[in-house]
């Protein structure tokens, strides 16, 4: 009895989710504002197989023409694991390859894309790793572009990580095309390719914008995928998980429901009461919807910052509005002017007014 007695004490004190997910890491992103919104062991690092090709994506879409022609070398029979069959000699668009790249998990085509775009593996490598410091991730390592381990030496990564390169990956437009892709017809100087992507999310969840498989015997089964639903998107990223679809299903809609997206920004009503500037109106150039609880609706600020020109043309940045949840800034939003006498406003000085007033 004393034992069910300090259970259910436990269970008061203490109480379980009232769901589980099966992943080892995890991490739910908030899209817009990079904030996190939930996470299991999140900086751990681990490997993360195929997952991989999204940084190999990225680096592609940001260093090279992807109108290129692929000239296929012998490089990519040292290519196992998942394959699109890749011929060498065969000549193929670099922006194919990536479809390639992302829907099927071609290791093959993540061998040519290095090659092609770097002069070889080893040169992509470094470019990646660059760039992941760049960005913020801090406990992630590249060896390959593609993801494959060998004895458990491979790339390694955390859920944050992933997140974190998919948040800035999702702001380049070719790139989100590509990732929320899911058929895709490609053709080669040999044969014609009709690709069908592995996320099974598009067809389980129909909020789904994007995502990106991986599995090796080591790392085991690896997920990232996006959703959008009522201005609310997230990015989810799953480790070692071996129902992860499931999991970033239950995971969308538990945050989904329990958060709301409040428009702090109106590009068409934005307003600012200034006195240092006559003649000039603000404006901005987008929407902004904060992803907040019911609770922390109270807590949100806008932080206007505006710069004292004593010159200002139409359609110049003239300040910042910065979007804060408590003393953590969300988002931070251009602010330009209009000025409504189309010529530069001048402003008088402290001492011309001096002046003026003397001789006066």
């Amino acid at each position: 009895m004393k034992q069910f007695l300090w259970s259910l004490v436990c269970l008061l004190i203490f109480p379980l989710n009232t769901w589980a997910i099966s992943a080892q890491m995890a991490v739910v992103m908030d899209l817009n504002s990079g904030r996190v919104l939930y996470e299991l062991n999140g900086h751990e690092e681990r490997l993360i197989a195929s997952i991989t090709k999204i940084m190999t994506c990225l680096i592609t879409i940001m260093y090279s023409d992807l109108n290129k022609t692929v000239i296929v070398d012998e490089d990519v029979l040292k290519a196992y694991g998942s394959s699109v069959y890749l011929e060498v000699g065969e000549e193929i668009k670099l922006k194919d390859l990536l479809y390639g790249l992302m829907l099927r998990s071609g290791n093959d085509a993540a061998v040519a894309i290095a090659n092609t775009v770097a002069g070889s593996t080893e040169n992509f490598v470094y470019l990646m790793n660059e760039y992941a410091k760049t960005i913020g991730m801090k406990n992630t390592h590249f060896v390959n572009p593609h993801g494959l381990d060998v004895n458990g030496v491979g790339n390694t990564s955390t859920a944050y990580d992933m997140a974190l390169l998919t948040k800035v990956a999702m702001q380049n437009e070719t790139f989100k095309e590509i990732f929320g892709t899911q058929k895709y017809t490609a053709k080669s100087n040999l044969k014609t390719y009709n690709w069908e992507g592995k996320n099974k999310l598009f067809s389980m969840y129909k909020y789904t914008t994007g995502g990106k498989t991986g599995y090796t015997e080591a790392a085991h089964r690896t997920l990232v995928t996006t959703a959008s639903l009522d201005h609310k998107d997230l990015v989810i990223v799953t480790l070692n998980d071996g129902n992860d679809f499931n999991d970033h299903k239950s995971l969308y809609e538990t945050y989904f429901n329990k958060y709301n997206a409040v428009k702090v920004i109106d590009k068409n009503d934005f307003k600012i009461d200034d006195n240092y500037y006559k003649n000039v109106d603000f404006y901005v150039k987008n929407d902004y919807y904060a992803l907040v609880t019911k609770e922390e609706e109270k807590d949100l600020k806008i932080d206007i910052i505006l710069y004292k020109y004593d010159n200002v043309y139409d359609n110049v940045k003239i300040g910042e509005a910065k979007i804060r949840l408590k003393d953590m800034v969300l988002h931070t939003e251009s602010i330009y002017a209009k000025n409504n006498l189309n010529e530069p406003v001048k402003k008088t000085s402290f001492w011309a007014k001096l002046w003026g007033w003397l001789k006066w």
